[in-house]
């Protein structure tokens, strides 16, 4: 019999490989994009102190076949958990691509080197077999709150509106409005702060 190695990403995608030479399983961990903390629950039979909490990258737990209790945690060599496994590696999606843009004061006018940005955005979009966009409007602190919710949401449909025009399937894209909650740059009210008029896009 052998035994089950499943590798976890942070959000519980489990992928699945035969050929370990220990019955039973073992999970694995991997890293989240850019360092964020992130955890799984091992389960390896019912029952109150049957689980292990895996949360640094690259921890593994091994439940042997028919074994009771919580599943032994080590931790596993990056390297030789990518060699082994490399056909899994090369299957998982291409990670996200993240992109800002920028507008002119109190409107929904890309500004001109965003213009160029928007051009990358859709090379990218449109290279990617079945993906998707998702765009979230932002404004700077000038103006009432309920102005920039309609501005920042305006922003996000100009740019979907521009992608869908260059032929990018408007139903793969998601877009919405975050007025000024998300400072990139936190200012003090009504403060024109160009580095928060923009738009955030994510190809994946």
């Amino acid at each position: 019999m052998s035994a089950r190695l499943f590798l976890c990403m942070p959000v519980a995608l489990a992928l699945l490989l035969a050929g370990c030479s220990t019955p039973g399983a073992r999970v694995v961990l991997l890293p989240q994009e850019g360092g964020a903390p992130s955890a799984v629950v091992v389960r390896a039979k019912a029952g109150p102190g049957a689980e292990a909490v895996l949360s640094q990258p690259y921890q593994r737990a091994t439940a042997a076949s028919g074994a009771s209790g919580a599943p032994t945690v080590d931790q596993a060599d990056p390297a030789k958990v990518q060699a082994e496994n490399r056909a899994l590696f090369e299957m998982a999606p291409p990670r996200p691509q993240r992109y800002t843009l920028y507008f002119d004061a109190g409107g929904t006018v890309l500004t001109a080197e965003s213009q160029k940005v928007l051009e990358e955005v859709l090379a990218a979009a449109l290279a990617r077999s079945g993906g998707d966009v998702v765009i979230t409007g932002h404004t700077d602190t000038v103006g009432s709150g309920l102005s920039n919710d309609a501005l920042s949401a305006q922003r996000a449909q100009q740019v979907r509106q521009m992608l869908a025009e260059r032929q990018f399937p408007a139903a793969r894209i998601e877009a919405a409005g975050r007025g000024e909650r998300d400072l990139a740059v936190p200012t003090a009210d009504e403060v024109d702060e160009p580095r928060n008029r923009r738009v955030t896009v994510e190809v994946r």
